[in-house]
């Protein structure tokens, strides 16, 4: 079984609505989510906010957050995820930031990425160096880390 289906099934079980905010991933995590038939009654949406002034409008990101930690950030993940949860009527909600490439600097180098994820046990959040493994090998990581993120939250709320 998929990550994506081992989500579905438990966010089902448990009657948890799920929202996404991605930015490095553009809705991958959602799309992987909804290409699985009957994921309407645990994916409620998802945000793809690429540009800071999307997370800023859509999710509440505080421009003040971005101009001191900058967009690939844990501060800035945590406000997506807090401004995910707070703009759909949900119970989970998990973020995605981070530097896919090519590029990147020495501060914030290629395949950096910043999760966070949040529910009724607050917000949680981690960056994970997934090194220059080229554009769609990082965006494919972070989706699936994204995946197993909301899997572990979803288990640890059950127990």
């Amino acid at each position: 079984m998929s990550l994506a289906a081992e989500v579905l099934d438990l966010a089902k079980e448990r009657g948890i609505l799920i929202a996404t905010a991605e930015s490095c991933t553009g809705g991958m995590v959602a799309a992987a989510l909804t290409d699985i038939p009957g994921s309407s009654t645990v994916v409620e949406r998802g945000f793809v906010t690429y540009t800071n002034q999307a997370k800023m409008e859509m999710l509440g990101v505080t421009a003040s957050t971005l101009d001191a930690h900058g967009a690939v950030s844990e501060e800035v993940a945590s406000e997506m995820a807090r401004g995910a949860l707070a703009h759909a009527p949900v119970q989970l909600a998990v973020s995605i930031t981070g530097i896919a490439g090519p590029g990147g600097s020495e501060f914030k180098p290629e395949g950096r990425v910043c999760f966070g994820i949040a529910g009724t046990n607050g917000v949680v959040t981690e960056t994970v160096e997934f090194g220059a493994l080229g554009r769609a090998r990082v965006r494919e990581a972070a989706r699936d880390h994204a995946l197993s993120l909301l899997l572990t939250t979803l288990k640890a709320e059950q127990a």
